[in-house]
């Protein structure tokens, strides 16, 4: 099967930057096709790639959305039957609406044996405000139907204005992961791996409780006279408990039975999930890990995570912490990474990765507090 990626961005937002990195750092070893679709005559970028050794299917006359599906087809077909490439990457002229690209692509390919695999916008953050306001229907249909938004020209800004833009892109898509460290700090590896959402921390951290818990109940056995089979939180609804932060954040129920997926809202996400066992064999059945987390590109000092670590141990205050992690960018340069389980954690240097992000496991957890607690 064919993997077809749609990397989209206004005019200058830097989307042959980032296909040239991916290309150079996360698919050198893959057989990859480029197609290009520049608005006008004559494609301008096709050159370096050319001598990369990457084969190119041009289409200079005018952008995917605007011409025939059937020709669009065609042009697939051959770049399918010629090099039966592993990936194709489409870089969409910018003035085009991402939700025409997908769609053409769809249309195009029902009856290969392809995938979308993803939709990336790639968003110059200096310009973000102003192209919001002066490109609306075009700009903001890039934001809207991308699966992950990749800031180029973060380091340009303050933080205070990274934040404004990544809330900016907030209003018009809360689903997609945005990426704002800067691409010079970051392996290309870690950006295919976030646009094709192969890292997921809170699955991480809650398949690991999970497996905690379980191995905890088979070791003691349901008389174990511990207290580990009770449920020591009264009043909570968790058939119809959701989660509300300034708008942004999203409460959700997953029965762990389920293959299920979620996406990072930039802000605070709150999840809950059944164990999805027999609960009349050891479990009572309002016995409930909750989730939550949040994305940031804001910079810490090591202190910071110190303090908020040694606060986590206060479950008056926060709830039952069983878990927690998080990697931030540091306030004196590189990443700060750490690990906590209750009363013991771990600070530690670590590679950049695409965005600031806790994520805490628990029981009962007050996420105001926990919200007040990480929040710069």
């Amino acid at each position: 099967m064919t993997k077809i990626d749609i990397v989209s961005g206004f005019l200058g937002a830097g989307k042959t930057t980032l296909i040239k990195k991916l290309l150079k750092e996360a698919l050198a070893e893959s057989k990859v096709v480029l197609i290009e679709n520049e608005f006008g005559e004559i494609g301008i970028d096709g050159g370096f790639l050319k001598e990369a050794g990457i084969e190119i299917k041009e289409m200079n006359s005018g952008c995917i959305c605007c011409s025939l599906v059937g020709d669009f087809g065609a042009s697939m077909r051959e770049v399918l039957d010629t090099y039966a490439p592993e990936r194709i990457l489409i870089e969409p002229s910018g003035v085009g609406k991402l939700s025409d690209v997908m769609k053409a692509v769809q249309d195009a390919m029902a009856d290969r044996d392809v995938e979308l695999n993803s939709a990336v916008a790639v968003v110059d953050a200096c310009k973000c405000r102003m192209y919001i306001k002066n490109f609306g229907e075009f700009f903001i249909n890039q934001i809207e139907h991308a699966g992950t938004v990749i800031l180029s020209r973060t380091d340009k800004l303050s933080e205070e204005k990274l934040t404004a833009c990544v809330e900016m892109i907030r209003e018009h898509n809360a689903r997609a992961v945005i990426i704002t460290t800067p691409w010079d700090v970051l392996e290309g590896e870690a950006i295919l791996e976030t646009i094709e959402g192969a890292k997921d921390l809170e699955a991480e951290l809650m398949k690991e409780v999970m497996a905690h818990h379980e191995q905890h109940h088979h070791d003691h056995g349901p008389d174990c006279a511990c207290g580990c089979h009770e449920h020591h939180h009264e009043e909570h609804d968790h058939e119809h408990h959701h989660h509300h932060h300034d708008g942004h954040d999203h409460g959700h129920h997953h029965h762990d039975e389920h293959d299920h997926e979620h996406h990072h809202d930039g802000h605070e996400h709150g999840h809950h999930h059944h164990d999805g066992h027999d609960h009349e064999h050891h479990h009572h059945a309002d016995e409930v890990f909750t989730s939550w987390g949040m994305e940031t590109p804001a910079v810490y000092s090591r202190e910071e995570i110190e303090h908020i670590l040694a606060e986590l141990d206060r479950e008056e205050i926060y709830g039952m912490v069983l878990r927690a992690k998080g990697m931030v960018p540091s306030a004196v340069g590189g990443w700060i990474y750490f690990d906590y389980v209750p009363e013991e954690s771990n600070i530690r240097s670590g590679k950049p990765d695409v965005t600031g992000k806790f994520c805490v496991i628990g029981s009962q957890l007050k996420e105001d507090k926990l919200a007040e607690l990480f929040r710069r």
